[in-house]
């Protein structure tokens, strides 16, 4: 919902304010708190187009990777995991979460607590809670925002973070902290922006609460083999990895030097450069493993829970076997991209290779209004791809599925720029 008036807009959220004043009063939120809360928040339309733009949705894996992860970062980040080693170590004994996954989070959300966001939370999760696409959902976070401010969390001058809300060192949204945040310096207050004790240990707090399996990865990239059933390449189709193997998929393996001691790392290690291409190209190709010792055969990581197989580029793309705790990732923030990115960034924390595929991944995304007119011409041809809100979410996945299926194309499921020109040309 958009608005081409925006003095109109502005009356009308006005008129909304007051009634989450009365409603944060009806669950006892004090009249001060409530009367700051309408005279502080405005609404911020520039926050309306950045959700109709996350880019965790609609760039392609690869250009969303190479974006967030690079050289200097990963290695900045080992040098952070030193410097922390003994606070890291508490945390990881205390809630079984490891320290390269904490400082992968670290710096996915806030460049390692260099970029924390400066839009004010109150008026960013109003802005989202009034316009509707996921109403109630931000309208409970606005909610609690209100309460952190109550019961003094939070003065409501300093209350700034991203455009969706989340505050933070780990961009918490009001809810999780309300819920999971922890005093992790034991100075008897709980502050996730400026105590890093605090923001670690409530991630930690947060993600094993949720159900992190300490001694399980989150992923391994695989090789599919030609015959591979691309529409089972999905979260949602779940077997056991000795049953992937079965079906021909293989873990892709790259021998490293593992001399490397963690302890000799600084800011300016290089992690591969101009390798990189060729690295992943070795994953795609047959008979080409020895290139650079590669083995597309390693063993499959020892896990109690199912494995779903992904291509976040498509077929063409790199594939990796998730685990539950993808599932767990997930819960932090709903992107495929974000989580595969969170956990290939923890890997390399931890010394374990870059990407190995993807060298022939289509290139280039669909912009928000391609991809609403892809869902609507979907629909138009009778596969469902739901309201149109020009996001690739599951049930659009699944009408391009049925799609390439008809027309005999590798059902993978990716809304990718060739796929959307067939389309239209249908």
């Amino acid at each position: 919902m958009l608005f081409p008036n925006t003095l109109l807009a502005k009356e009308d959220f006005s008129v909304w304010l007051e009634n989450v004043k009365y409603e944060a009063k009806s669950i006892g939120i004090s009249d001060d708190t409530t009367a700051d809360f309408t005279s502080h928040t405005i609404f911020l339309p520039n926050v309306i187009k950045q959700d109709r733009a996350q880019p965790e949705f609609i760039t392609p894996f690869l250009d969303y990777f190479s974006k967030r992860v690079d050289d200097k970062k990963v290695a900045y980040g080992r040098a952070l995991m030193l410097k922390h080693h003994e606070l890291l170590t508490q945390i990881e004994s205390k809630y079984g979460v490891h320290k390269q996954v904490l400082i992968a989070f670290w710096g996915m959300e806030t460049q390692y607590g260099n970029v924390k966001g400066n839009i004010d939370v109150l008026s960013a999760l109003a802005t989202l809670a009034y316009e509707g696409r996921r109403s109630d959902f931000f309208r409970a976070q606005l909610l609690d925002a209100i309460l952190m401010i109550e019961l003094g969390y939070i003065d409501i001058e300093r209350f700034k973070g991203s455009w969706a809300g989340a505050f933070g060192n780990m961009q918490f949204m009001p809810t999780t902290f309300m819920l999971y945040a922890v005093d992790g310096d034991a100075d008897g207050v709980i502050d996730v922006v400026n105590s890093l004790p605090d923001a670690f240990a409530s991630a930690a707090h947060y993600l094993a609460s949720i159900g992190w399996k300490q001694n399980e990865p989150v992923m391994v990239e695989v090789k599919l083999p030609n015959d591979f059933d691309w529409q089972s390449a999905q979260l949602a189709v779940r077997k056991a990895p000795e049953e992937w193997s079965k079906l021909g998929v293989q873990v892709c393996v790259i021998e490293t030097d593992t001399t490397d001691n963690l302890t000799s790392m600084n800011v300016d290690t290089p992690l591969g450069g101009d390798n990189q291409k060729t690295k992943r190209q070795v994953c795609d190709q047959e008979q080409t493993e020895t290139t650079l010792n590669i083995k597309s055969s390693g063993a499959f990581p020892n896990v109690s829970g199912m494995a779903s197989i992904l291509l976040p580029q498509g077929w063409q793309g790199p594939a990796f076997m998730v685990f539950d705790n993808f599932d767990i990732i997930m819960q932090w923030n709903r992107s495929v991209n974000y989580a595969l990115s969170v956990a290939q960034l923890a890997k390399l924390l931890n010394l374990e290779p870059s990407i190995l595929g993807g060298g022939f991944a289509e290139s280039g995304a669909l912009t928000y209004q391609q991809m609403l007119e892809l869902q609507n011409r979907l629909n138009d041809l009778g596969f469902d791809a739901g309201v149109a809100d020009g996001l690739p979410g599951l049930q659009t996945q699944a009408a391009v599925r049925s799609y390439q299926l008809q027309q005999q194309l590798p059902a993978d499921g990716y809304a990718s720029p060739s796929f959307y020109q067939r389309l239209l040309l249908h």
